[in-house]
């Protein structure tokens, strides 16, 4: 099997073809790891996602440094992951972040049922009710195996 390094290119290129990663935070030094959708935004080099608040939100208001890990897995021999290493910021429903705010809210839209799981275990789909946040892209990293078949 080769694994070779992935560019940074490569890494923005599987980000704006992927919607589902998996948001690792840490408090008191236990790590928690859970599924997330998200929406990549190059233009501001972050992804933007959407949660009620549970755990992993007073996990990051307390502790802010994560890691998003994305995967596309062909079989064992073929598979390509990226990692995100970044910031958690909440996007607060206030003037000065309105157009942040609704730059997020353009991105989900763009896929079907967006709101899925943030507000999966709700009846409603209200805004008001869930969190709006962004990580902010510090570094990434990414790599990609492949096996010649015989």
């Amino acid at each position: 099997m080769r694994i070779r390094e992935l560019s940074a290119e490569e890494c923005r290129e599987i980000l704006g073809r992927s919607e589902l990663g998996h948001l690792a935070c840490c408090r008191h030094g236990q790590p928690y790891i859970v599924p997330i959708h998200f929406s990549f935004d190059a233009s501001q080099n972050c992804l933007f996602a959407a949660s009620g608040a549970g755990q992993k939100i007073h996990w990051m208001r307390e502790n802010p440094r994560v890691c998003v890990e994305i995967e596309d897995i062909a079989d064992k021999d073929h598979w390509t992951s990226v990692l995100i290493f970044g910031e958690y910021r909440e996007i607060h429903d206030t003037p000065e972040e309105a157009a942040l705010r609704t730059r997020a809210l353009e991105l989900f839209r763009s896929r079907p049922e967006w709101w899925l799981p943030a507000l999966g275990k709700s009846e409603q789909r209200v805004l008001h009710s869930m969190v709006l946040y962004r990580i902010r892209i510090d570094r990434l990293t990414g790599r990609r195996a492949a096996r010649n078949r015989v």
